[in-house]
């Protein structure tokens, strides 16, 4: 009996991208942690986007959500996570967590996650995705400067875009005692930094490890100062 197209195996187009992704994008560029590419291979991306932004969910750029926010790229989420050495049972911050997708990535390699946004149109995408695929993500709303005083102290703190400096109330809510922190870091040029900080008695120790490309937040932005 001759085949027809309903007997025919249904390829999962996005299966095999999230494969590629890894494979090309995250596994050469030094990512080695097994629960990292596990989560980013099973999660799928496109679904925290818009469904118009489907094509671009495994891209190797940063994804322009609208009004100067961005899905992260993923080489660069996956290794701020695996300098944070996220550790089963741990409390971690997601601060403009966006859609969620860095949430539930961090979520799937142990830790207690919340999420804060402020954006109100992510934060209904976040909501449906982390409903979703990570629903053990608590995802709030608040401002991104206040981080979330509530849970404090976080085991790892994790800012997922760039930002001139961390912000006070931020730094503030890292564990005193093995606190590791993520961010990279807006230069005066194109190329920013991303650092892992740790809480001292003199305040945050930040050190650089790679060069990226990370938009800056735009709420995290310096006010504009006036010239007379």
């Amino acid at each position: 009996m001759a085949s027809t197209a309903d007997d025919l195996p249904v390829l999962d187009h996005h299966a095999d991208a999230r494969k590629r992704m890894v494979d090309s994008q995250i596994r050469p560029n030094k990512v080695t942690d097994p629960r990292i590419l596990a989560a980013m291979r099973f999660l799928p991306r496109e679904r925290f986007l818009p469904t118009s932004l489907d094509a671009l969910a495994y891209s190797d750029e940063d994804v322009p959500l609208g009004n100067g926010r961005f899905l992260m790229e993923p080489m660069v989420l996956a290794r701020l996570l695996q300098m944070a050495e996220p550790r089963e049972g741990e409390r971690a911050l997601v601060v403009a967590a966006g859609t969620g997708y860095g949430a539930a990535v961090l979520s799937q390699c142990g830790p207690r996650v919340t999420a804060v946004e402020e954006d109100p149109r992510l934060l209904a995408l976040a909501r449906d995705a982390l409903g979703a695929e990570a629903p053990g993500v608590d995802l709030v709303a608040g401002k991104l400067d206040a981080g979330w005083p509530a849970g404090a102290p976080y085991d790892v703190i994790l800012i997922e875009g760039a930002v001139r400096e961390i912000p006070a109330a931020v730094a503030k809510q890292l564990k005193t005692e093995g606190g590791r922190l993520v961010a990279v870091i807006a230069g005066p040029g194109r190329t920013n930094q991303a650092v892992l900080a740790e809480a001292t008695s003199f305040g945050l120790r930040a050190q650089p490890v790679f060069d990226c490309a990370t938009p800056s937040l735009p709420s995290l932005l310096p006010a504009p100062e006036f010239v007379f």
